[in-house]
């Protein structure tokens, strides 16, 4: 059996699973929802920098949080998500499963609602140039196999370097893999640390625009206390919140 054979498998064993009930303090049990795509094969080809969305034209912007440290933190998210129906695209890396994993029943349904967009940030969020070539096709391959047996989506052809380091040969084996989208941003929470609300505010108040690309992090419990904040300030600019797929016309169906 290959390596996507027992994924598949796999995927079809955790939907069975994601409809029981978990010990207290899980997330709650998801709606019911369409169902996700299969997952198709890579389409290898060069990759694009992508650090900012369509301005002008709209006013879409594109909320993206990257890590998972936290477990408070990206239960926070998946609850914001879940209760005011906005649009959020996680980048989350699989050495942090015990924090993603036990949201996996009421994310899988807003993935299959194209509510949800999980990207690769690689497994283990190690700077992709220090790297030998083989390390930097298993950090991606391994964070995509993990996405895929989680949440029962590939992640392709989006992903994001750590730290946003990026070179010519990090680029090549993204593209060989069939990440032809590689995910910057122009604009930030700045919240990979510890920072105060106002601080976190004053960065949203400036980035949170028209066609901005923002990076947030799920990593430090700052956020927890500005969701509504956030939706606020949203809401009162008349932003449209979409994921990179709605943003640019791409599709989990085709990878």
């Amino acid at each position: 059996m290959d390596r996507r054979t027992a994924l598949l498998l796999a995927v079809g064993a955790a939907a069975l699973l994601s409809g029981c009930g978990g010990p207290a303090g899980t997330a709650r049990a998801a709606p019911t929802a369409a169902s996700l795509p299969p997952v198709p094969a890579a389409r290898p080809g060069a990759t694009q920098i992508v650090n900012r969305g369509e301005a002008g034209s709209d006013r879409r912007i594109a909320l993206t949080v990257d890590d998972g440290t936290a477990a408070d933190v990206v239960a926070g998210y998946v609850d914001f998500a879940q209760r005011t129906g906005i649009h959020l695209t996680f980048s989350p890396n699989g050495t942090y499963h015990r924090s993603w994993a036990p949201h996996a029943p009421v994310l899988r349904p807003l993935v299959a609602a194209g509510q949800v967009q999980i990207i690769n940030h690689t497994f283990s969020h190690r700077d992709l140039r220090k790297l030998s070539d083989q390390e930097r096709r298993a950090e991606l391959e391994r964070n995509d196999d993990w996405v895929i047996s989680t949440f029962g989506t590939t992640t392709r052809p989006y992903y994001r370097p750590p730290f946003g380091f990026r070179s010519v040969e990090v680029d090549a084996i993204a593209g060989e893999l069939g990440y032809t989208r590689t995910v910057l941003w122009n604009g930030s929470f700045s919240d990979s640390e510890t920072v105060t609300p106002q601080f976190l505010m004053d960065q949203a108040r400036k980035y949170l625009q028209p066609g901005v690309l923002n990076l947030g992090h799920a990593n430090h419990p700052t956020i927890l206390g500005l969701f509504d904040d956030i939706a606020a300030l949203i809401r009162d600019r008349q932003l449209t919140p979409v994921t990179l797929d709605e943003m640019f016309g791409t599709s989990r169906a085709d990878g």
